[in-house]
């Protein structure tokens, strides 16, 4: 590899920090629909893989840590992994101690990325060896995914009678694409029907406000105060930060929850947050505990989904994959997971690990400073300069324009009816990972019917 190809990957991962440290810190953003949107215009706009992926890597794992800020710093979760730590954020900001909880966040963060690298490297070699048996059998590992995460799901039997009525959706566009020759026979539209699931809540939300009663339902006399604690800067060395019961706790919950990667990231964030916290009979040492742990799995749950996905399989099969990642599996003509053309095929397997190695590692030390010096100017920044409507209008914008030209101007409607039907859905209780699931699994799944 030449020196010109690493100085690319370096700066792809400085641009993918700085966008994505103001990004992180807009409360009420989803991974997925501000990850998955720009990665794949990266993709298409013909960058070479490795710093694509490089810039990719540093901008998840950025997002990781920059969406505790706000949620730590004034109680507004900053997307769905740093949700499940409002409650405790708030009791610690409500005892003074704002400034130790961002302290014990970042140092989670940090050895969420720590552990997850090695860890994720040694299961994508454990399992290499049968990596042919699951591609010629992935799509009864789709079938079976989007099973098991209905399964697993708040709303069980809404997920599970959801699947074939999806599948049906998503093979019914591609049919009527085929028939009106809006695109040829031997392209599989997949990237669009991502990005309609993806910004489906948000479009959801935005056509409620066309009724006239919902939109008064929404109105607010005034704007509720959001209050900022003064944070001194302290020490920025990761030692000492953490009891050693936090550290084991946060190191034990990343090393298991990597061997669960095909598991919901937030599922596994709360189920093994909340048991670390359960072992703290003080409150204060209860949350604080659940922070770092919480912390450390926002990051590992995504690298080892990703990393596995990506490094061994060469298929999606966790959810991290199939949602932030789905763009480095299938972005046609760049990537076509149905001609087996993902970036594991494009690039090998230490050159996937130096991408990882490179954007997370740089992502993380630098961030990690941002954090512990700047966490509380820039949230005020963010709050009172950078407009939420313009944020989420940018993306809205970038999601129509890679719909046209992926299949014209029906296609549009296509993603408004997919965003309709995903948005429903999803509010209903029938999370991403299920209808990611289901539109990879679509025509195997319909093939069973015939």
């Amino acid at each position: 590899m030449s020196l010109l190809i690493l100085g690319q990957m370096v700066l792809a991962a400085l641009l993918a920090i700085v966008l994505y440290i103001f990004i992180g810190f807009i409360p009420g953003t989803d991974e997925t629909s501000v990850l998955l949107p720009i990665s794949m215009a990266v993709i298409l706009s013909g960058i070479n893989p490795i710093v694509a992926l490089t810039f990719f890597v540093a901008s998840f794992v950025t997002l990781g840590l920059m969406n505790l800020m706000p949620t730590l710093i004034v109680g507004l979760p900053g997307g769905v992994m740093s949700s499940p730590i409002v409650e405790h954020s708030l009791m610690l900001k409500k005892e003074g101690r704002t400034a130790i909880a961002i302290k014990k966040g970042a140092v989670g963060s940090l050895i969420g990325v720590l552990v997850a690298l090695p860890t994720s490297l040694t299961i994508s070699k454990l399992i290499m060896p049968y990596v042919d048996f699951l591609k010629d059998n992935a799509s009864w590992f789709f079938i079976g995914g989007a099973l098991f995460l209905a399964l697993l799901s708040s709303s069980k039997i809404i997920s599970v009678l959801s699947i074939v009525p999806l599948a049906l959706l998503f093979q019914g566009l591609r049919q009527v694409y085929w028939e009106l020759g809006i695109v040829p026979l031997e392209k599989n539209i997949t990237t669009s029907f991502f990005l309609g699931i993806t910004v489906a809540p948000l479009l959801l939300t935005l056509l409620s406000l066309f009724n006239k009663e919902k939109r008064e339902q929404e109105i607010i006399e005034t704007i509720p105060p959001t209050y900022i604690p003064a944070i001194k800067n302290e020490s920025l060395s990761p030692f000492n930060v953490l009891s050693k019961s936090e550290l084991i706790s946060s190191v034990g919950a990343s090393f298991i929850a990597n061997f669960l990667f095909v598991l919901s990231p937030v599922g596994l964030t709360i189920l093994f947050g909340e048991l670390a916290g359960k072992k703290e009979k003080n409150p204060i040492k209860k949350a604080e505990t659940s922070i770092v742990t919480m912390s450390a799995l926002a990051q590992s749950t995504y690298l080892s989904g990703l990393m596995i996905s990506m490094i061994a399989l060469g298929i999606p099969l966790s959810p991290s994959a199939i949602g932030p990642g789905a763009a480095f599996f299938n972005a046609p003509p760049v990537f076509d997971i149905s001609q087996q053309q993902t970036i594991k095929s494009v690039l090998t397997s230490p050159q996937l690990m130096l991408a990882f190695a490179i954007g997370s590692l740089l992502a993380i030390s630098i961030v990690y400073i941002v954090a512990m010096r700047l966490a509380a100017p820039i949230t005020t920044f963010v709050l009172q300069k950078i407009p939420h409507e313009a944020i989420l209008g940018l993306f809205i914008s970038l999601i129509l324009l890679l719909g046209y030209m992926d299949a014209g101007l029906l296609n549009l409607f296509g993603i408004l009816l997919i965003g309709i039907a995903s948005g429903t859905l999803n509010r209903l209780g029938v999370n991403y990972g299920v209808q990611f699931m289901t539109l990879y699994a679509a025509p195997a799944l319909l093939q069973l019917f015939s």
